[in-house]
C-alpha cells in the first residue's frame, strides 16, 4: 500500500475534484491526493488503422479483487469514452471473460492480464483489442469500494427481479443475497450484493448490473445533498483509487459536467459471442463489430485500410481458436445484448415479447459454475443440460472447490422443467422464471 503524504486543500479546489467525482465516477482523484511522482503514462500507437479523434479521450477503468495471497484480477474493466467537444460521454464495458491475445503469455482472458503485468499490461491488452490508445488509467480497489457507498450514506437502485443465492460455506463464512424486485436504498454491502449476484445470463447480466449500479453511484454523487459530505467522501476515494490523469485535464473535465449531467451517459458492451472450453467459460470478440463501434464513437468510420486491418485480425483469431471450443449461440451478441440481425436464423425471428415464464427448457438461459473441484465436470453437466433442451449461456468454475451436493437456483415455476434430471439435486426458489444457475456438486454423476 503506497503512504500518502497529508497536502493542504481549499475549498475551490475540493470543489472542482468533486465535480470531477461526479461527473466521471470519481476516476481522477487518487493521483492528486496519493503521493506519486511518476510522470504520465504516454499512450501507445495505434497500428488498427483508425484514425483519432484529439476531442474524444479513452479512460481505461480496471476494478480489481485484490487479497493477500495474490495480486488480484480486473473483474471489472471498462473503457470511459468522453467527447470534450459535445460533452457526450460512453461507457464500455469488456467482459472479464474476453479471449484476447495478452502478450508474452499468449491467448487467455482479459481478467488475467492484471494478474500477469498489472495495470500497464492491461492497458496495452486493451489497446489492442480496441484498436485505439487509452489515455488514462484508474484503477479502483474493489474490496474497499463498499466504504464509498457508505459515505455516500448509500444509493438508490431498482433492482430489476428477485435475486436469493445462501451459500454458508461461500466468502470466508457465509453468503447471503437476499434482494426483492423494485426501487430500494441500499448500503455497501448490499449494493455489492446486487453486483455480484449470479444468474443465467453470465457475464451479460453481471455488466448489465455493473452499468446500472454505476450509473445510481453518479445519480447519488450529483445530488444536492452529497455536498456536504464531499470531504468524507473524498478522503474515502483518495484511499480506493490511482490513476495517471494529471489535474488539468481534471479541471477540464470538470467544465464539461452540466452538459454530460443534462445528456446522461450512453452505456453498451463489446459485441461478442458467449463460448466455453471444458470448464472455462470464454467471450469471443466480434473483431470487426467492436472497431466499427469505436470509431463510431469517435466521429469515424472505418476507412478500407482500418477494415482490412480488422479482418486479418479477424481471421488470425479464428485460427488461434483451440480445438473442442463450443460457441453457445448461433448469432453474435451485440452491445444491446441482442443477435445481429444479419446474422439471426429465420426461424427465431419474432416481434413477440419475451414470455412472463418459460414454457419450456428451451427458454431457460443457464449459467453452470462448477463448485466440485473436480476437472471437467462443467463441461459434463452443461452436455446433460443440452440434452434436456436448456439454453446453457455459459460455464464457469466457481470460487469453492468441495459442494458436495448439486443446487440448482431458479423460480418456482421452473420446477417442472428441472424434474427428473439425470443427476441428484436441490431446487431453491431465486432467480427470474427465464433464468438459472446450476451449482455443480461432487454428486453430478
Amino acid at each position: 500500500m503506497r503512504i500518502k503524504r497529508k497536502r493542504r486543500r481549499d475549498y475551490t479546489r475540493v470543489y472542482i475534484l468533486a465535480a470531477v467525482v461526479c461527473t466521471f465516477l470519481v476516476a481522477a482523484l487518487a493521483h492528486y491526493f496519493l503521493d506519486s511522482k511518476d510522470a504520465p503514462v504516454q499512450p501507445a500507437v495505434s497500428e488498427a488503422g483508425i484514425e483519432t479523434n484529439d476531442d474524444v479521450l479513452h479512460i481505461m477503468i480496471m476494478g480489481v479483487d485484490r487479497r493477500s495471497d495474490d495480486t488480484g484480477r480486473s473483474d471489472t474493466l471498462m473503457v470511459l469514452t468522453v467527447n470534450k467537444k459535445t460533452a457526450k460521454a460512453e461507457l464500455m464495458s469488456v467482459p472479464r471473460d474476453t479471449r484476447v491475445k495478452i502478450e508474452g503469455h499468449g491467448y487467455d482472458k482479459i481478467n488475467h492480464a492484471y494478474a500477469y503485468g498489472g495495470h500497464k499490461l492491461t492497458r496495452k491488452t486493451v489497446e489492442n483489442l480496441l484498436g485505439i490508445p487509452m489515455d488514462y488509467y484508474v484503477l479502483i480497489d474493489l474490496s474497499s469500494f463498499e466504504n464509498i457507498i457508505d459515505a455516500l450514506d448509500g444509493i438508490d437502485i431498482d433492482v430489476e427481479k428477485r435475486m436469493y443465492y445462501e451459500d454458508p460455506w461461500d466468502d470466508n463464512g457465509g453468503l447471503v443475497i437476499d434482494l426483492y424486485p423494485g426501487m430500494q436504498h441500499m448500503t455497501g454491502e448490499k449494493a455489492i450484493q446486487y453486483v455480484r449476484f449470479r444468474d443465467g445470463e453470465g457475464d451479460i447480466g453481471r455488466i448489465n448490473r455493473q452499468q446500472h449500479f454505476m450509473k445510481a453511484v453518479m445519480t447519488k454523487m450529483l445530488h444536492p445533498s452529497t455536498l456536504p459530505k464531499l470531504p468524507r467522501i473524498i478522503e474515502v476515494i483518495s484511499k480506493t483509487l490511482e490513476t495517471d490523469m494529471p489535474l488539468s485535464e481534471m479541471l477540464s473535465l470538470s467544465q464539461l459536467l452540466p452538459q454530460v449531467r443534462e445528456q446522461g451517459m450512453e452505456s453498451e458492451m463489446i459485441p461478442g459471442t458467449p463460448a466455453f472450453l471444458d470448464d472455462v467459460s470464454y467471450w469471443l470478440p466480434d473483431i470487426m463489430g467492436l472497431r466499427e463501434m469505436v470509431a463510431e464513437e469517435m466521429g469515424k468510420e472505418l476507412d478500407n485500410n482500418a477494415r482490412q486491418t480488422a479482418e486479418a485480425e479477424k481471421k488470425k483469431y479464428d485460427e488461434s481458436l483451440p480445438k473442442g471450443i463450443v460457441s453457445l449461440t448461433e448469432g453474435t451478441v451485440t452491445r444491446k445484448g441482442k443477435e445481429s440481425k444479419s446474422e439471426i436464423p429465420e426461424s427465431k425471428k419474432t416481434d413477440k415479447k419475451p414470455a412472463k415464464k418459460a414454457e419450456g427448457p428451451g427458454q431457460i438461459a443457464v449459467l453452470v459454475i462448477n463448485d466440485s473441484g473436480v476437472n471437467g465436470a462443467g463441461a459434463k453437466m452443461v452436455n446433460k443440460l443440452m440434452a434436456q433442451g436448456f439454453n446453457v449461456t455459459g460455464v464457469d468454475t466457481g470460487r469453492k472447490s468441495d459442494r458436495e451436493h448439486t443446487i440448482i437456483v431458479t423460480d418456482a415455476s421452473n420446477v417442472t422443467w428441472f424434474y427428473g434430471m439425470p443427476f441428484p439435486c436441490t431446487i431453491m426458489d431465486g432467480a427470474d422464471p427465464m433464468e438459472a444457475v446450476v451449482y455443480v456438486g461432487k454428486d453430478f454423476e
